[in-house]
């Protein structure tokens, strides 16, 4: 066995490829997304590294393109979910003692395959199956998902070697243990590299994993467990079960080795989720970790001294990219009375030359939602805004589902900050606008803060110092990741640990060393150079 004091290669962010015109790596991207365009693949369960099949089998489609089915997966049923726990737990012990720095390289290799031999392809998938345009699938897909394993195993190393303090005589060392058990990662579609980042975190600190991705996600997410076993994880770490949620996390949370959960999704289904492990505790053999990155309302906040051209910016990147389905991406905006005609105007006409369609024409900014469902109900707070009197549509407000799930970025001006789209998370291209008085400027700030039960991101934009100081500290726990003259999204791994509080999830900071705590199970050791050999004290001898 290898012996040194190892030191994992220093950590970078990923380059971004721009895909402009005439360049090499355009062409190559094109030509993936017509390779799987020309396909439809079969995408079995993986449990104990094999390829598992069942009975129930559904379609991924193309979100922009919905008669186009690119995939067909296969659903876990109770007897998988059962064999992907066994699978798990008979894999922990080997993994376990597997030394440090040979999971480090699997990931890294992980991430040497994503952003090289396997870079167009993941970017493809991304575009296909989630209908993404080329820069926001290469900003995700590969990218932050290269950075989470990159940064992650220094984070890794950075525990292992946080160790105690020694006295003469003894010797204080920390065991990095896993979890008492498995680990249950639930990915949302919005993001793949979140879905990769939930069941490979954990893995890295010896957890093994039951790992269900979003039903509408499954063919990219199905990309990157491929990759993950060709980069030498062994069978058993992570085993990848599709399926409806109401069926398999009620058996995974059932489980007596259940051990902890890493959740991205739903605000409600976390929740849910929460009080069945409450009322499970007693079953469990230890005490499960429950980390959870849930919704947002997330705002952006002009103070008069706003440089409007660049809070312009700002709001149609931060609402619309990727269709607002981010739960970063900007959903209500808050502008003074004494710029609201400069902005206004600047923003409705750069939106007029915003386009929307298909990811292959990359001319167009906005592509199509995720599914009937997200179709449904974004659509639904658009006719909600069509008949509330306080409301104006001021651009938008079409939606067509006859080809692709498109929803057309919808701008609503609120004369009532109380209105529902002020306050309920949307999920969708549709941002709403409250215009304040200059000189209510504490009650525009109070509205923001209270306006909703979220605290997950948000910006300001001043050209005051003093009124950045005063925002930031009167908007202090309204958002876990703040922006100052910047849109309310694009975290970066290692520059920006994301996650937020309150109704938005458990803050424990993606991209950072925090969350890789979250999976750990210290244990101290004490070694007694010289052990006394006597019980007494010199406290009890005679006078």
């Amino acid at each position: 066995m290898s012996q040194g004091i190892f030191r994992v290669p220093t950590p970078y962010n990923e380059p971004i490829f721009e895909y402009a015109p005439k360049t090499k790596e355009r062409e190559l991207l094109k030509k993936s997304l017509e390779k799987q365009l020309k396909e439809s693949v079969e995408i079995p369960m993986i449990i104990n590294g094999k390829k598992v099949t069942s009975n129930s089998i559904q379609n991924s489609i193309l979100p922009h393109n919905h008669k186009h089915i690119i995939g067909k997966y296969h659903e876990a049923s109770k007897e998988n979910i059962d064999a992907a726990i066994d699978a798990a737990m008979k894999a922990k012990p080997e993994w376990e003692r597997m030394p440090w720095e040979e999971k480090a390289a699997i990931f890294l290799k992980a991430a040497d395959l994503i952003t090289g031999k396997y870079r167009y392809e993941v970017n493809a998938a991304a575009m296909n199956d989630l209908s993404k345009n080329p820069f926001q699938s290469e900003i995700d897909a590969v990218c932050e998902l290269a950075d989470f394993f990159r940064f992650n195993v220094n984070y890794m190393q950075e525990i292992l070697q946080n160790q105690p303090y020694s006295p003469k005589g003894q010797w204080n060392r920390l065991d990095t243990r896993p979890l008492d058990g498995f680990v249950f990662a639930v990915t949302p579609f919005n993001f793949l590299s979140i879905a990769g980042n939930l069941p490979t975190a954990p893995a890295m600190l010896g957890n093994t994993v039951v790992w269900k991705p979003a039903s509408s996600a499954v063919y990219s997410a199905s990309v990157i467990m491929n990759i993950l076993l060709e980069a030498g994880l062994p069978d058993g770490v992570i085993n990848m079960v599709p399926g409806k949620g109401s069926v398999v996390g009620p058996m995974l949370l059932d489980s007596e080795w259940f051990a902890g959960v890493h959740f991205t999704g739903s605000t409600g289904v976390f929740n849910d989720m929460w009080s069945t492990i409450g009322r499970n505790i007693g079953k469990y053999h230890s005490y499960p970790r429950i980390v959870g990155e849930t919704g947002g309302k997330d705002f952006i906040f002009a103070h008069p001294s706003a440089d409007v051209q660049a809070l312009v910016t700002a709001t149609i990147r931060g609402a619309f990219e990727f269709q607002g389905q981010k739960c970063s991406a900007a959903s209500r905006v808050f502008v003074p009375k004494s710029i609201w005609a400069q902005y206004k105007k600047s923003l409705l006409e750069q939106m007029k030359t915003v386009k929307m369609g298909s990811v292959d024409d990359f001319s167009n900014f906005v592509n199509a939602v995720i599914d009937k469902g997200a179709f449904k109900t974004i659509s639904s707070y658009i006719d909600y805004a069509k008949n509330e009197p306080s409301i104006e549509i001021l651009h938008g407000g079409n939606y067509d589902d006859s080809e692709g799930y498109f929803i057309e970025p919808t701008i609503l001006l609120c004369s009532d900050p109380n209105v529902r789209t002020m306050k309920e998370e949307i999920f969708g291209p549709v941002l709403s606008i409250y215009v304040y008085k200059d000189k209510e400027i504490d009650k525009a700030i109070d509205i923001c803060n209270s306006g909703s039960p979220y605290a997950l991101t948000g910006a300001i934009f001043s050209q005051d110092r003093k009124a950045v100081i005063e925002l930031t500290d009167k908007l202090r726990h309204s958002a876990g990741n703040f922006y100052i003259n910047d849109k309310p999204t694009g975290a970066v791994v290692g520059q920006q640990p994301f996650g937020g509080g309150r109704a938005s999830g458990t803050n424990d900071k993606a991209g950072s060393i925090l969350n890789l705590l979250r999976w750990a199970s210290p244990r101290n050791i004490k070694e007694n150079f010289n052990p006394p050999t006597n019980y007494q004290y010199p406290f009890m001898s005679k006078e």
